[in-house]
């Protein structure tokens, strides 16, 4: 059953207002207007910038700040969402903003434009009941998260410092509750690296494997070798490292003929035992051993055949491990959470990566959202309680990051 829209909260027709907007990555989609109208309308001062690099395509930012005190507390998010699939497979159009049984549906409810109505609502309160803002609120938003994030934050972040803005704490609106609003901060995250293994060998006839040299033996033996032991136990603040092989590609459609090439795709998520640099060189050592092991290559007489013939490539830039250790943001939002939901949140470095890979280069960096169940499904959803509930501990976490400056 759908709610009156005349029912919404500020959060929720702001997010209707965003959902309405088709900001597929990396297209701005009337977004970043939606939301510079109403940061315009709080006194905030706009920034809009485009970015353009090789082979990537141009993406449009905003930076909006208030205030011209430090310290500067920012929020980060995007406005670019995923690609909604088959429409037909939604129970309402993607770019609606439908509010169905108490949830509103759409493309970017939860990842990640939930949480940027939610902390623009909060602002908005704050505002209205003339809170005491010792410092400055400022927005990062950006429309490359779901892409390729060159164009986005990162080139956004080297602009605004090379142009001597300061940004001293920053939550990230990304959806970090698994179950329930005040499940958990996240306050680092594994890095990241993808690569591929490419494998050549000898075409020939199946019949006659002894004057071909099939890549395919060659390729399961190097994927093992990745997947193999574990890379480490964890640690205090990370899970352990794993490394998960996501394709293996031959592209071979004969039955009797032994392919000349193979290749494995891959991503590993690694924790603070390793460096991006220290990673690699494990996973060279893998590589070059399983490669060398005589018992994997015999020709049909038993004798071994020489190492296999492997490359690696590495398709991205890492995403570097990191952990926020400032007391100040992390006490400031935990007590938010307790005070508005009534339990700690878990202080987590789990999931994948986010921009704040790149944002806890410039300042300490945590990301606390809604719920993300539903984060790139379809009938993407939020429902409008937690909205309410993310509005809430927002508005208390920026009163108490602020407080803390005049103890």
């Amino acid at each position: 059953m759908t709610k009156d829209i005349s029912e919404l909260s500020p959060a929720a027709e702001l997010l209707r207002d965003l959902i309405r907007c088709p900001s597929v990555t990396p297209l701005e989609g009337g977004a970043l207007d939606v939301l510079q109208t109403r940061l315009e309308a709080l006194g905030f001062i706009i920034k809009r910038r485009a970015f353009s690099a090789p082979n990537t395509p141009d993406v449009e930012n905003l930076y909006a700040r208030l205030g011209d005190q430090a310290p500067n507390l920012c929020f980060a998010g995007h406005t670019d969402v995923v690609p909604v699939g088959d429409e037909n497979d939604w129970t309402s159009q993607p770019f609606e903003g439908a509010v169905v049984d108490g949830f509103m549906v759409g493309r970017g409810a939860v990842d990640m434009k939930g949480g940027i109505a939610c902390f623009l609502a909060a602002v908005e309160r704050l505002i209205d009941h003339k809170a005491t803002i010792p410092g400055s609120i400022s927005f990062l938003i950006t429309g490359d998260e779901e892409g390729p994030a060159v164009n986005g934050t990162k080139a956004i972040l080297e602009w605004l410092v090379e142009n001597g803005e300061t940004i001293d704490a920053c939550v990230v609106g990304e959806p970090t509750n698994p179950n329930t609003i005040g499940d958990a901060i996240k306050i680092g995250r594994r890095g990241s690296i993808s690569g591929t293994v490419h494998v050549a060998g000898v075409q020939g006839h199946a019949a006659y494997p002894h004057l071909a040299d099939n890549p395919t033996r060659s390729i399961i033996a190097l994927t093992r070798a990745l997947m193999a032991e574990p890379y480490d136990d964890g640690t205090d603040d990370f899970q352990p490292t794993n490394l998960e092989v996501t394709s293996i590609d031959i592209g071979n459609p004969a039955f009797n003929v032994i392919p000349n090439k193979a290749s494995a795709r891959f991503n590993i998520r690694f924790n603070d035992t390793w460096t991006a640099d220290s990673i690699k060189q494990e996973l060279q050592r893998r590589l070059d051993e399983a490669a060398n092991d005589p018992e994997l290559r015999r020709d049909i007489d038993g004798t071994p055949r020489p190492s296999v013939d492997y490359s690696i490539i590495y398709t991205e830039r890492p995403s570097h491990v990191f952990l926020t250790s400032d007391d100040k943001l992390i006490e400031a939002l935990s007590f938010a959470v307790s005070k508005v939901v009534g339990a700690s949140p878990e202080l987590s470095t789990g999931g994948g990566t986010s921009d704040a890979r790149f944002i806890k280069d410039v300042c300490p960096v945590v990301e606390f959202g809604l719920v993300g169940q539903t984060m790139h499904q379809v009938d993407e959803r939020a429902a409008l309680k937690d909205l309410d509930t993310l509005t809430d501990i927002y508005a208390q976490f920026i009163q108490r990051y602020f407080e803390q400056e005049t103890v």
